[in-house]
């Protein structure tokens, strides 16, 4: 995206074309982005840049995820498949998220470059210099990973 007002307007004009489809999950969902936006863009009291935009919408996925793990421990399937529909939706407005082995080389990558400045191969005690790496390497790139999947591979690798 170029700037959030754009993404605000395709949500906007992707609600009108939902509501054309009779798509209710779709709707729903836009909606839910819409006012999540609007609502991270009063608390700020500006516009919302790109990646604070992309922040808010990750966070709705990651809220979305917790609920399907409650759902899924608590026996209710139904639920916990309305909110993987709405991820799906999320997604769509977000860069492409990274798979495992491509993370999995961004960290090794961050790992090495942290090991040369410091002069010293990172212990599971850097964790977090190595994680702030690995952010900074994603963000430059455009692309996102959840932070969960990125501790758990800094972690292994730390470690292994």
């Amino acid at each position: 995206m170029t700037d959030a007002g754009a993404l605000e307007l395709i949500v906007n004009q992707q609600i009108v074309t939902a509501m054309k489809a009779h798509d209710a999950v779709r709707t729903t969902t836009l909606r839910l982005i819409k006012n999540a936006l609007k609502n991270k863009a009063i608390e700020k009291r500006e516009a919302l840049t790109p990646a604070e935009s992309e922040q808010a919408l990750a966070t709705m996925i990651k809220q979305r995820r917790d609920s399907i793990e409650q759902f899924t421990k608590g026996n209710r399937p139904e639920l916990a498949a309305a909110e993987a529909a709405e991820i799906v939706v999320i997604e769509e407005f977000l860069p492409k998220a990274l798979d495992e082995a491509g993370l999995s080389a961004l960290v090794a990558e961050a790992i090495a470059e942290v090991a040369a400045t410091s002069g010293k191969v990172p212990t599971p005690k850097e964790m977090g210099t190595v994680i702030k790496a690995v952010q900074a390497k994603l963000q430059a790139a455009g692309l996102r990973a959840e932070g969960r999947a990125v501790s758990e591979l800094v972690k292994k690798q730390l470690a292994g």
